[in-house]
């Protein structure tokens, strides 16, 4: 789209393993490479999930950055909150079916941070997205089921709304592609100022 090739004539660079953010962006009509990061989410100890999104992404963005001389390095994060805890990639199938139990009935929330790094000079911003997520009460065997699909495994809260967990889920106030892994419009806008200050 030649609104954004115009508005993104920088390097853009998505410090990112995640197949649906590099598939959404695709969508949009952005123009960017793939240059996958591996951070310890572990070592983070925020509790507030607007804080763990928001730090995860600048460190998956700066974990590359000095690989590049001249980029806007995009990192983000998503995680699933409810009551308060935060629920990240399930590592087993008894902990995704755990995952989906508690959020059966139940309404939850999504966080997706972004960072954007610019190099050089290592001028950076960070947003991030808020999305309410109204899950139906769902049956073990449906559970069950679901999980062995393998779609669970390597999505935050052990789900995707975009698959075949659409089923489950009731509505949702807020933006969609958020659910999927990364808010679109707010990304676009916030891009749009950046590269606009970066161009004074």
């Amino acid at each position: 789209m030649k609104v954004i090739d115009e508005m993104t004539g920088c390097r853009l660079v998505l410090a990112s393993q995640s197949p649906r953010r590099a598939e959404l962006l695709r969508q949009a009509g952005f123009r960017f490479e793939i240059h996958p990061t591996f951070v310890d989410e572990g070592l983070l100890t925020e509790n507030d999930p607007v804080q763990h999104v928001a730090s995860l992404a600048l460190l998956k963005a700066r974990a590359i950055a000095e690989q590049y001389d001249q980029a806007v390095i995009i990192g983000a994060d998503t995680v699933v909150v409810l009551d308060g805890s935060i629920l990240g990639k399930p590592a087993t199938v008894d902990e995704a079916t755990a995952m989906l139990h508690r959020l059966s009935g139940r309404t939850h929330e999504v966080y997706t941070g972004f960072a954007l790094l610019q190099k050089p000079g290592n001028r950076a911003v960070v947003e991030h997205e808020r999305t309410i997520v109204h899950f139906a009460e769902l049956q073990s065997d449906e559970i069950k089921a679901y999980v062995a699909t393998g779609e669970a495994m390597d999505k935050a809260g052990g789900y995707g709304i975009q698959g075949r967990a659409a089923l489950f889920i009731d509505r949702i106030e807020g933006c969609y592609f958020n659910v999927v892994g990364f808010p679109l419009h707010k990304f676009y806008i916030t891009l749009r100022d950046f590269v606009i200050r970066q161009d004074r």
